[in-house]
């Protein structure tokens, strides 16, 4: 499954009209949203990066005005993290992957008042974008990144959900664009008023459900602490692996 999953991630970065290519390392670059988890580099599989290639790399992203890091499975590529490290990068973290099946999929308690729908308007891609940004801690109103990549998710084969309880914006979130049969269920957050509720998990939910029902096998994922986990598991998520997250602090 690890293999499987980094398989997916590898060939999405390659299918990204902005990707380039530093060393045999791939870079997702996405130019319209600087925000670090959607910029970043995989290597290939079994990788033995020089000290060039790594400066070579780094050199790119500060080019291009991203901070350098990397997200990829260890056993992908053991060679590179020792190569990193001793360019001065420091591990954000070793975060769980998980994983769902169809058959392992879990219903969560339903939410009074709470609607779940694909956006299909300007307003309402919107409004959905509009809850990520805050989610995930940023201010005013949404990037042309976060609608583009909730648009992007839905007209390639993905899955965007927008949540609303009593008709008020309460969480969103998307699957992405499938790779032989996997998925990513990425950029979940729920508006801080409805939070402990049962959104998360009914989010979450329909979106992995609404993504096998498009021919997804797998959908994987990667939560974001161990509350986060807790709700993933109890809609069918199981750990897979752990995936590196390494980044070189600005100079």
């Amino acid at each position: 499954m690890d293999t499987a999953i980094q398989n997916y991630a590898r060939t999405l970065a390659l299918s990204s009209p902005d990707h380039y290519r530093v060393g045999p390392f791939t870079v997702r670059h996405n130019p319209g949203w600087e925000l670090k988890f959607v910029n970043y580099a995989i290597p290939d599989q079994g990788a033995e990066p020089t000290a060039q290639d790594v400066d070579d790399l780094v050199a790119a992203f500060r080019e291009h005005d991203r901070l350098p890091r990397l997200e990829f499975l260890p056993a992908w590529a053991p060679a590179v993290e020792p190569a990193l490290l001793a360019a001065g990068f420091t591990v954000e973290n070793r975060a769980p992957v998980m994983a769902c099946t169809a058959d392992g999929l879990l219903t969560p308690k339903p939410v009074d008042g709470l609607r779940i729908a694909e956006p299909v308007t300007d307003a309402e891609f919107t409004s959905a974008a509009a809850v990520q940004h805050t989610g995930f801690g940023g201010e005013g109103g949404p990037d042309d990144g976060e609608i583009t990549w909730l648009r992007r998710a839905t007209e390639s084969g993905g899955v965007s959900a927008l949540a609303t309880v009593d008709g008020r914006p309460a969480g969103a979130g998307g699957c992405s664009t499938p790779a032989d049969g996997i998925g990513e269920l990425a950029g979940l957050a729920v508006a801080d008023a409805f939070r402990r509720r049962g959104v998360g998990a009914a989010l979450s939910a329909w979106l992995t459900r609404t993504a096998f029902e498009r021919g997804f096998h797998t959908v994987w994922l990667e939560p974001g602490g161990p509350d986060v986990e807790r709700i993933y598991a109890g809609v069918g998520y199981r750990r897979t692996g752990e995936k590196l997250n390494i980044s070189l602090a600005p100079a």
